[in-house]
Parts: structure tokens; sequence; C-alpha cells
């Protein structure tokens, strides 16, 4: 990553990129914008950001579009802006590949913070062709070849689908995950409609790993879309 972390806002509201520009570039973030997905994907090919935050509604490629071609061709975090009731395409657009939502009207704080966290996770995560034997994050380590899981130090015993629903959220720490994708990837396809095992295993997990199941600080709920794994207490 640059000395100046990089960043592409995409967004067709002239007013809303000016803003975020100033925003961020405040903050030390080097900062380009583009009013549409076509010259977002035109950017990113010449000048290579380390994150990108866009829009929903654009014209000629919107951001689902954008999600899926940048997709395509990179893991770079994506984070996207959405109205308030647009839960079911926010919904997908994180299932089409974006990390985080930022629901609009938003303060540029939230979003600093939010750009912060996804910066730190892919510089925390690079891409390697050897798996990692041991997952450490946070209050958290996950010893994959004896499948043991540690919490604040201590072990935790798990069912095996337990463990394999929480090695799920230790692999994408600080994301959303939709509960179409939690149920695909930790289920299978034949299960991604069956939102009863998802609230099933994620209160069983939370008994095992909060410190209060009744209100958590680690396995947190984000209202009609899915769950984000915050590993630090």
């Amino acid at each position: 990553m640059s000395q100046q972390p990089r960043i592409l806002v995409v967004d067709d509201e002239p007013q809303i990129g000016r803003v975020l520009r100033t925003g961020l570039k405040t903050h030390g973030y080097d900062v380009r914008v583009a009013a549409d997905g076509l010259s977002a994907l035109e950017t990113f090919s010449d000048w290579h950001p380390d994150l990108v935050v866009t829009d929903l509604s654009m014209p000629n490629l919107d951001g689902l579009g954008l999600c899926r071609r940048l997709r395509e061709i990179s893991h770079i975090p994506i984070i996207i802006l959405s109205v308030r009731g647009e839960e079911k395409t926010k919904v997908e657009a994180l299932d089409s590949g974006a990390d985080d939502y930022v629901t609009k009207p938003f303060g540029m704080d939230e979003l600093l913070a939010r750009v912060r966290a996804q910066l730190r996770r892919a510089a925390a995560s690079p891409r390697s062709e050897v798996a990692p034997a041991v997952l450490e994050v946070g209050d958290f380590r996950v010893d994959l070849e004896g499948r043991v899981v540690f919490v604040r130090g201590t072990q935790v015993h798990l069912t095996p689908k337990e463990y394999d629903l929480l090695v799920h959220f230790v692999q994408n720490a600080g994301k959303v995950l939709t509960h179409h994708t939690l149920l695909g990837a930790v289920w299978g396809s034949n299960y991604t409609e069956q939102g009863e095992y998802l609230r099933v295993f994620v209160g069983q997990l939370r008994k095992k790993i909060e410190p209060n199941p009744s209100s958590p600080r680690y396995l947190l709920t984000e209202p009609w879309v899915g769950y984000r794994f915050n590993p630090d207490s």
C-alpha cells in the first residue's frame, strides 16, 4: 500500500463526491472521484486504488455491476453507500462482493472508521498460496489442524458445525456477511434459504464465546442483512 492510501469514490451526485473527497483528504488519504461505474473501472485500471467507496444507484454501470466487475479482477476492499430502505439491494451488493456498507445519511467519522477497519483488514490478510495453520485475530486463536479454538486464552469446545461457522467468521473478521453467504459457505448451496439454521447456531456460538450472550460484543447482528464478526473485546 502507498504511503498515502488511495481511495476511489464513486458517486453520481457531485456534492457528495466533493464532501467525501474533502473529508477523506483532510484525514490523509489520496482521493479520486468517479461519477459512475464505467469511469470508476477506467480510474481503477490507471490508478490502482487501495479501497473503493461506491454508491449503488448510478447511470451507465451501477454499484452492483461495479462490485461484480471489480471482484473479477481484484480483492480490493469495497464499501457501499446505501439509502435507508434499500435492504434488498444492500444484501445483493454484499453478496456481489462488497465488504461493508454505510447507510445514507452518514457522518464522516463513521465512514472514516469503516475505511480504517477495511484497510487494516486488507493489510493484515495478504493473499498467499499457502494457507496458515493458525488463525489469530483479536481475542481469538484457531488451530486449523487441531480444530481447536481459544477465546481470550481459554479453550472453547465447539461442535463441528459451530467450529466451521466460527472459522468463516474469523477468516472474514470485520466484514458484513449476509445470511445467504454464511449459509452457502457453511451448509452448502442447498441451504441458502434456511435462515433458522443460522439463527440457532449463532445463538449457540454466542453462548460459548461471548462474556454476555444477551449483549454480544464479538458476533454482531446487522439487522435484516446478516452478521459482522468483531474479534476485539
